[in-house]
């Protein structure tokens, strides 16, 4: 389970434990900053015990032989599978906001489809491994396919719409690293291309019946803001927060009336659009900087897929650089008013101990990948 005999303890990777631990005191700071206002210093106290149990986990499974979990992927599909199903169909699950039933509570609440992300990883790094010399047959994606979407429909059904985007993308990311046929890649555009604009079509008509009313209002307010004034407001007021901070930004902790966060304008201002708050505190040159560390975290991901020779730690390391450069994406993405408002949350940096535990999760294994690599690469 632990091997240490196989791993090269000079190859860890302390650039990426840097980055990490860099983004993780930010997101602390930030959160302390955006709660300032309102008294209740509950969030942050939880945000220091999430990073500092993500750091634990981190550290734990950077030492569990990844051919192990690997070894385990029935199991993680199983279990995840059946958490998934009780959250969203026992007296287990509960609900919040926008009453979207996400939450299992096990003396703690816990959000299992977070966890879904480092789970699927797991699965189709070594679905994918096993099948790879077949992986065009059609029979294999059909399985695939099945086997993602029984996973996928019990979060789609709570709804998590967000979530099921990101492992689609994780999804489609691996299977293309595993060298499918270019035919299934352009096949696939061929169908999505029409579909994106069918579905934009439907929206604004209100002809697609699984589309809860909140994720059409927000659909719709990102297509005509003008329109619909009080739905953009959140990303509006967002954008003003951002822009408001200048260059180097009002600085943490300021009580500044003037500002959106002290004004209390922004909603979800520690988890969804944390980066507003970023946006204003730490100015461009602040947001500038915290987009290059996650981007070198991604990077670090990618370049430890290249240095391995087995397909099952490649998927792995791909798929966990591929969540968190979609779920970064995303959430600058919707904080700056240039994608709809869905809610995902910033990798190491936003509040909620689910997101954090399950990205630590991910990043340990890439550690221990790293110390098992076969071969360097010139990256000059």
């Amino acid at each position: 389970m632990f091997a240490f005999q196989k791993y090269k303890f000079r190859y860890y990777n302390f650039i990426l434990f840097a980055c990490v631990a860099f983004l993780s005191v930010t997101g602390i700071l930030i959160i302390r900053s955006a709660t300032l206002s309102t008294g209740d210093s509950s969030t942050y106290t939880k945000q220091i015990m999430g990073v500092g149990l993500g750091m634990v986990t981190m550290f734990i499974v950077s030492f569990i032989d990844y051919h192990w979990i690997l070894k385990m992927y029935q199991v993680v599909y199983l279990a995840i599978t059946v958490v998934l199903f009780l959250t969203k169909f026992s007296p287990l699950g509960t609900a919040a906001g926008t009453g979207a039933r996400r939450w299992l509570d096990v003396g703690i609440r816990i959000q299992p489809s977070e966890f879904a992300k480092v789970a699927m990883i797991i699965f189709l790094a070594q679905l994918f491994t096993i099948y790879q010399e077949q992986i065009d047959n059609i029979s294999v994606i059909a399985l695939s396919v099945v086997l993602l979407g029984i996973p996928l429909m019990l979060i789609l059904a709570q709804p998590d719409l967000s979530t099921s985007l990101v492992i689609i993308f994780i999804f489609i990311v691996m299977i293309f690293v595993v060298n499918i046929s270019y035919r299934w890649v352009g096949g696939v555009l061929a169908v999505v291309t029409p579909f994106a604009m069918a579905f934009v079509f439907l929206v604004e008509k209100d002809l697609l019946p699984f589309l809860e009313k909140y994720q059409r209002n927000r659909i719709l307010s990102f297509l005509h803001p003008q329109d619909y004034p009080d739905l953009a407001m959140q990303q509006t007021r967002s954008v003003m927060a951002i822009g408001s901070g200048g260059l180097y930004g009002k600085g943490l902790f300021n009580e500044s009336l003037e500002s959106v966060k002290n004004g209390n304008y922004l909603m979800e201002e520690d988890t969804d659009f944390i980066f507003a708050v970023a946006g204003e505190e730490l100015g461009f040159a602040g947001c500038c900087l915290v987009i290059g560390v996650l981007f070198i975290v991604v990077i670090q991901c990618f370049l430890t897929a290249s240095r391995v020779q087995d397909m099952g730690g490649k998927l792995i390391a791909v798929g966990v650089g591929a969540q968190i450069a979609f779920q970064s994406f995303v959430n600058i993405g919707v904080a700056t008013f240039i994608l709809p408002n869905t809610g995902l949350p910033l990798p190491f940096i936003s509040a909620g101990l689910s997101s954090l535990l399950s990205i630590f999760a991910g990043v340990g294994m890439i550690f221990n990948i790293g110390m098992q690599r076969t071969r360097d690469i010139d990256v000059s």
